[in-house]
């Protein structure tokens, strides 16, 4: 099975868990409603043993990411993201995080 757990600070909010099988899609998402203009939406990922990384940044509209494979989704009034990865695999289980970069 996969899983994906969120957490953030007050501002975030994540869905508490999320799971699927391998190569059944997924959405992971985000709610932002405090966002400001100018800031960018970033997710991240931890995988067992390691320190978070880096999966995208993102300002509005939708960007592919590569690991894990999927695609960065903002909503069209920034409220919200959605990471949605297509055909997760057994190797991207792992802790998601989103924050906000002013």
């Amino acid at each position: 099975s996969f899983l994906a757990v969120g957490a953030g600070k007050a501002q975030i909010q994540q869905e508490a868990s999320a799971e699927t099988t391998e190569g059944k899609a997924i959405n992971i998402t985000c709610s932002h409603p405090n966002i400001q203009t100018g800031d960018y939406i970033q997710w991240y990922w931890q995988l067992p043993g390691q320190a978070p990384a880096f999966i995208a940044s993102l300002h509005k509209g939708s960007k592919a990411v590569s690991e894990p494979a999927g695609t960065l989704l903002v909503g069209a009034e920034r409220r919200s993201s959605v990471l949605q990865l297509s055909q997760p695999r057994r190797r991207d289980a792992a802790v998601y995080y989103c924050a906000l970069r002013a």
